[in-house]
């Protein structure tokens, strides 16, 4: 390095993976949006009432072990689920529309989840009151109404 040159820091490294590990992932940086999706598909794939979500950039996501072993489910044109196909484990949701990948939270190793905001909070099972903004589907910058609810 040259003198008075300054180092430029080092982009975070999180890996992730399916629960047998057949499939493993690493996304780099930081995560262009995170929060907790309440949306009826979230709950049904996941089987649970809210899914923690981290919407990372297409190029920040590199599939590193698996490739052939990842299975897409698309009920619709906006989110195309992918999943193991050895063991089934859900591993990510590339969404086309917003050129962004959702790396479920809870997969990334070492990732400090913090969440911003609430989607689709108009289909919620469960209330949470943290004091996030509550959007009845999605921010206007996600291609929502933009629209929120009272928490």
């Amino acid at each position: 390095m040259a003198p008075g040159e300054k180092e430029k820091p080092v982009a975070a490294v999180h890996k992730a993976g399916c629960f047998c590990g057949a499939v493993e992932i690493e996304v780099t940086g930081k995560p262009a949006f995170a929060g907790y999706c309440h949306c009826r598909d979230c709950q049904a794939w996941s089987a649970a009432p809210i899914n923690a979500f981290s919407l990372w950039p297409s190029s920040s996501v590199r599939i590193t072990k698996g490739e052939a072993d990842i299975g897409t489910f698309h009920k619709t044109e906006n989110s195309y689920r992918k999943y193991c196909k050895v063991c089934g484990g859900h591993v990510m949701t590339e969404h086309p529309r917003m050129r962004l990948i959702d790396v479920y939270a809870n997969l990334l190793q070492g990732f400090a989840h913090q969440p911003t905001l609430h989607a689709n909070y108009g289909s919620k099972m469960v209330s949470v009151k943290d004091g996030l903004p509550k959007f009845k589907d999605l921010p206007a910058e996600l291609g929502g109404s933009g629209e929120t609810l009272p928490d």
